[in-house]
């Protein structure tokens, strides 16, 4: 029931781009560390390469994400069909997480609509990937993207999501640096 794939091919890259939510999941390297897994939605998720994958990273209440990546690189991107046929994929791979002082940051973040919320660019180096038949996953209906966010960090305006980000970003739930002080 699963199937593994030499490459993200155009079939898989087209379904990909129609998901309107993906997951995405690390963990640090300590045995007792805690495993994180973030929802991701919005105009985020760009296929670059056969096995080369890129996401928008918005300011959030945590950082864990970048944290783990930080600390191993290990990352699982999933995507599963809410809707037509079902279908689960997963892009196992190294993560490094690109903040706007990294010199690639710029030709990475032109792949995505302006966000003021941007605090990261994600590049993936897809090692393996797979689907599954999904059968379990319930079918739902797709209405809207929020834009909770958007109006949050908007609100906020840069000087204040930089304070936000120092306050709340600089660490993991488990101590491990996330992200430095330039965001």
């Amino acid at each position: 029931m699963s199937d593994l794939h030499k490459c993200i091919d155009a079939e898989l890259a087209t379904w990909i781009g129609n998901q309107p939510v993906f997951f995405v999941g690390t963990a640090p390297l300590l045995a007792d560390g805690h495993v994180n897994l973030s929802p991701k939605g919005g105009d985020s998720f760009r296929v670059i390469g056969p096995m080369e994958v890129i996401y928008q990273d918005y300011t959030g209440s945590g950082a864990e994400t970048a944290a783990h990546l930080r600390e191993n690189g290990r990352i699982v991107i999933m995507f599963c069909a809410f809707e037509g046929p079902p279908r689960i994929l997963r892009l196992h791979g190294t993560g490094t997480v690109m903040t706007p002082s990294n010199p690639r940051f710029a030709e990475l973040a032109k792949h995505f609509p302006i966000n003021l919320g941007t605090r990261s660019v994600v590049h993936v180096t897809v090692r393996r990937v797979t689907t599954s038949c999904g059968y379990a996953v319930p079918t739902m209906e797709f209405t809207s993207r929020r834009d909770a966010l958007d109006k949050w960090a908007n609100a906020k305006g840069p000087d204040k999501l930089k304070d936000y980000r120092t306050q709340k970003n600089q660490l993991s739930i488990g101590g491990l640096p996330a992200f430095d002080q330039e965001l």
